[in-house]
């Protein structure tokens, strides 16, 4: 199905030169801010105090996360769980002031404001736990690299594997780079997005890579240039309506999802558009620029050639 026919191929490999310097350069501002100003972690990482009251009616999360608030306790984590009536309230350390302290305190300004509610259980989670979570992060992270690069090399050739991994990393980076930027919390939330954006990104390219390789075993007369604008712009139609229909999705828990959804869909957000334009002009210039040729992934006889502006191209009968 294609809602947007373009006749002429769009020479994206063109400017290809100047849209990987401005991808260098937001990549190094990138890491420059992840290691001026580092990433601000929620209290799954940092450690802090772990609490779950219930209510005998649905809890306004809204109320309770002001409520908590006008203590002077910042990010502070309010969400349900289980039911609408039990709520998890994640509380930060603070210097000089125990769980039990800090659970009192707030249990008073929420009784204060409804006294139907109760306190269930608290507990301290340590900064070690936070560090595990950290750690066991990064391993995840490794693994789903270190995953596509294996499964692209066996797919089409290592050359491809690499201009991947570079595209998916230069996404992650940047998604960092933006949360250190702005000090937005980097929640256990907001690295499971980091992972589906690996994902998803790769798989952009996935289908750019395929599209590339059909071009070479049908288009004997086009240079690697030509096979590879013709890739972009043959699979424009399925980008533009993929990535639409997930973005409307995404940007509907953006605005309504609340603050337990909003930096979660904020990096899914930055991730699609870093996506896009990484599997175009990333990930597909650098495999121009490695030296991908039709002997890389065809061993047979090339087809006949055909007019790559033929709709009916590649049909058989």
């Amino acid at each position: 199905m294609e809602f947007f026919k373009i006749r002429r191929d769009i020479p994206f490999m063109r400017h290809a030169l100047v849209f990987n310097i401005v991808s260098f350069v937001t990549f190094a501002l990138a890491v420059f801010f992840l290691f001026s100003r580092g990433l601000h972690l929620s209290v799954e990482f940092t450690g802090g105090t772990l609490m779950e009251v219930n209510y005998t009616q649905a809890a306004d999360v809204g109320k309770i996360r002001d409520t908590v608030a006008r203590l002077g306790l910042n990010d502070v984590q309010v969400q349900n769980f289980g039911t609408s009536r039990d709520v998890m309230i994640r509380l930060p350390a603070q210097k000089g002031v125990s769980t039990a302290q800090q659970s009192d305190t707030v249990m008073a300004a929420l009784k204060a404001a409804s006294p139907d509610v109760t306190l269930r259980r608290t507990e301290f989670v340590g900064p070690q736990v936070g560090e595990e979570l950290a750690q066991d992060g990064l391993k995840a992270l490794a693994m789903v690299v270190f995953g596509i690069m294996v499964y692209l090399a066996f797919r089409f050739e290592w050359k491809y594997a690499v201009a991947a991994i570079i595209a998916n990393l230069h996404d992650v980076i940047i998604i960092l780079g933006f949360f250190a930027f702005f000090q937005w919390e980097f929640s256990l939330a907001v690295l499971a997005a980091v992972l589906a954006v690996l994902g998803y990104s790769v798989n952009e390219s996935v289908v750019i890579f395929d599209r590339i390789r059909e071009n070479f075993r049908r288009y004997r007369k086009m240079n690697t240039e030509e096979i590879i604008n013709n890739a972009i712009t043959s699979t424009i139609s399925r980008t533009i309506i993929t990535h639409g229909s997930t973005q409307i999705m995404v940007l509907s828990m953006l605005l309504f999802g609340g603050p337990t959804l909003f930096y979660f869909a904020l990096a899914l957000t930055i991730g699609i558009l870093f996506g896009i334009y990484s599997s175009v002009f990333v990930a597909a210039a650098i495999a121009m620029w490695l030296g991908i040729k039709r002997e890389d992934l065809i061993k047979g006889p090339a087809k006949k050639d055909e007019d790559p502006n033929d709709p009916n191209a590649g049909a058989t009968v």
